[in-house]
């Protein structure tokens, strides 16, 4: 499906850092991060907006601490760094002020002078196809962004990018990051799909919501098991009959296998051809079935069984 570029082969996964700064504090953040490198990891996905949704934060959280990280360590070359921009609410949009703007504010947070991944995390009409490559290869050619991203775009406007990029000889996108998993397979599948997207222009392809906010830990193998999740959340859509029937079939297969059901969820997406899975870890002991999902192979049986119990989720 994907470019493999931007990931270090042996071991394709992105660290998401959503959790710095609301879930994980810092030293936990800082441990995680240290670990994740030490076993080979270098990919690390942020945004300005995280961790904006949290009572008490305001956003830019996740920058902050990924900076007081890189000045601490004095580890910065050692990280491949991707943010975002363009849905946190004191910098909405794709205007080229706001994005310039907002890509120095990153910077300052992030305590560097590059982001090597700049995404476009929601799309701004306002903006034509045109502008919005003129805008993202301006950051290219400054020299403050080695690698243009978009996520949330419709795969109609990925296209109208991408070919008014190359009209222009502009930096042509290099990468995508659409929501996909087990449990969530229609916008990537098919032939209107993010898929088709990324083998027509040869993108790489990083998958936010991997593990389907939690679902597929294996963590909610009954619908009691859901009891105090937040009903408008994304979770909540799973608690049903077809959810625990997807579960149950991922449980079955990394007993088999000998994993835990996240490094299976993690492994399928792999042999679906994505370049590398974004996940994330609260805590040290959560990173050690990321990094096995990166590195398991699934035999063709284990894929068709888990293919057929998330049809529903096409």
């Amino acid at each position: 499906m994907t470019n493999k570029q931007l990931i270090n082969p042996d071991l394709p996964l992105v660290l998401g850092g959503n959790s710095f700064g609301w879930t994980s504090d810092e030293n936990e953040s800082f441990e995680v991060l240290d670990a994740f490198i030490d076993a080979g990891g270098a990919h690390v996905d942020t945004a300005d907006l995280y961790s904006a949704w949290v009572p008490g934060n305001k956003g830019g959280e996740s920058e902050t601490v990924l900076g007081n990280y890189f000045s601490a360590r004095r580890n910065r070359d050692k990280v491949f760094l991707a943010t975002k921009v363009g849905a946190w609410e004191p910098q909405l949009g794709l205007s080229q002020d706001n994005v310039r703007a907002a890509l120095d504010s990153s910077l300052e947070r992030l305590q560097t002078d590059r982001v090597d991944l700049y995404y476009a995390h929601h799309d701004d009409e306002t903006q034509t196809a045109q502008q919005l490559a003129r805008t993202f290869d301006r950051l290219v050619q400054d020299g403050k962004v080695g690698h243009v991203g978009m996520s949330n775009l419709s795969p109609q406007r990925q296209h109208a990018w991408i070919a008014a990029a190359k009209a222009e000889g502009l930096t042509v996108p290099a990468a995508i990051q659409p929501n996909y998993s087990l449990a969530h397979r229609g916008e990537v599948e098919g032939t209107e799909g993010y898929g088709r997207v990324a083998e027509q222009h040869n993108l790489a392809v990083f998958p936010y919501y991997a593990l389907a906010a939690g679902l597929l830990t294996g963590k909610y193998r009954a619908l009691e098991d859901f009891q105090g999740v937040d009903r408008a959340g994304m979770l909540a859509k799973y608690a049903n009959e077809d959810g625990l029937a997807l579960v149950g079939t991922l449980v079955n297969v990394a007993d088999d296998v000998d994993a835990a059901p996240a490094s299976v969820a993690l492994a399928w997406l792999r042999a679906k051809g994505v370049t590398a899975p974004i996940a994330s870890a609260r805590v040290v002991d959560q990173l050690g079935a990321l990094i096995a999902g990166a590195q398991l192979e699934l035999h063709e049986d284990h894929i068709a069984q888990l293919d057929r119990a998330s049809e529903r989720s096409r």
